[in-house]
């Protein structure tokens, strides 16, 4: 296990920036998830990692070792596509052996490593078939062996199940980190699929335009998240704007068109001033319905549509200010729009007040 530093890292391709002076440190050992939106900057992050990218500024350190500008094939890094890229004349054997024999290693060792690693990712029982005889998944678990056998200081996932079906999305996400586990590697993985994130990740970063965002553990961030971008990139939230009224250490009062909220700053290191503008966000589900007010963050208002889905059902809640999205487990009020006024509340530990 090795720990992954950076510092001050800057890229760019001609008039562009693609990073813009990150500093990240990942721990040994663990899965650390970069996630964003298309162009923010996660791939050419991964891939200065891997040696691709030589950046213009700033350094990269594998433990205590300086790679900034280390050869891809020196760093020792086990790296996974999207497209998996097997050769398709090889076998699956041949295929996982190929980086062991570009190092020369005997070819005893090379046929007991290469057992080793397909059995880690049983597909010991298809060493001899063709990449075109596998299914999707079944290529990914070969990529994955290839990635492994040469026995890396760390592993490299570039979006590696965005060509997976739904179910076996599902299924790899388990088997990727239990190899990881398995191994104790420290693996950086590329995503913009959220749940694909929050599902397996020890950590996460959040990149936007070539800046981090945030870092933080998946329920850390998504409960907590530091500013707008990040509420609305993780999972659904609703946005209401409002006024600061009072600060407490993290604990604020905000003035809103539907009512006093009381909440948590999302980002306690950025302090507003009494009488600034914020924002309220609100996962739908921390939304509680009933037919009488709570004593704090209540919210007057409709069912207006609504969708059933058996364990949760969907609504669009109208209030006086914005109509609000509010999901219910176990729903109860299906079929009360015709029902009166209802009132919808959170408590202030759902409510988090951010500043940008």
């Amino acid at each position: 296990m090795i720990s992954i530093g950076i510092t001050q890292l800057t890229k760019r391709f001609g008039s562009t920036v693609a990073l813009h002076g990150l500093d990240l440190t990942i721990r040994p050992g663990e899965l650390f998830f970069l996630l964003g939106p298309s162009g923010c900057g996660k791939t050419t992050l991964l891939r200065s990692l891997a040696g691709f990218y030589i950046p213009e500024a700033g350094t990269i350190r594998f433990g205590d070792e300086d790679v900034t500008r280390l050869a891809p094939h020196k760093r020792n890094t086990g790296m996974m596509f999207q497209s998996y890229a097997l050769w398709p004349h090889m076998t699956v054997a041949q295929n996982v052996a190929f980086g062991l024999e570009e190092r020369k290693v005997p070819s005893a060792e090379i046929k007991q490593r290469v057992g080793a690693a397909l059995e880690s990712v049983r597909m010991g029982a298809y060493a001899d078939r063709k990449p075109n005889q596998l299914s999707g998944g079944q290529q990914q678990r070969v990529a994955l062996a290839r990635a492994l056998v040469i026995r890396p200081r760390c592993l490299l996932l570039d979006e590696p199940l965005s060509n997976l079906d739904a179910k076996l999305r599902l299924e790899m996400r388990t088997e990727i980190r239990r190899v990881c586990k398995e191994f104790n590697l420290t693996t950086v993985y590329v995503t913009h699929d959220q749940k694909e994130a929050l599902s397996i990740a020890d950590r996460m970063a959040i990149l936007e335009g070539g800046h981090i965002l945030q870092v933080g553990a998946p329920r850390e961030v998504y409960r907590r998240p530091s500013g707008r971008t990040v509420a609305n990139f993780i999972g659904e939230t609703d946005f209401i704007p409002g006024t600061l009224a009072s600060l407490d250490g993290d604990q604020a009062v905000v003035d809103t068109a539907i009512g006093r909220f009381q909440g948590r700053l999302g980002d306690p290191a950025d302090r507003p001033a009494t009488g600034s503008a914020v924002t309220l966000s609100i996962r739908p589900e921390c939304w509680r319905l009933g037919e009488t007010a709570a004593s704090v963050n209540s919210v007057p208002g409709r069912i207006g549509q609504s969708v059933y889905l058996g364990e949760v059902a969907q609504y669009e809640f109208t209030t006086a200010g914005p109509t609000l999205k509010i999901y219910e487990l176990n729903p109860r009020h299906v079929g009360a729009a015709q029902a009166g006024e209802l009132h919808a509340s959170a408590d202030p530990d759902d409510v988090v007040v951010l500043v940008k």
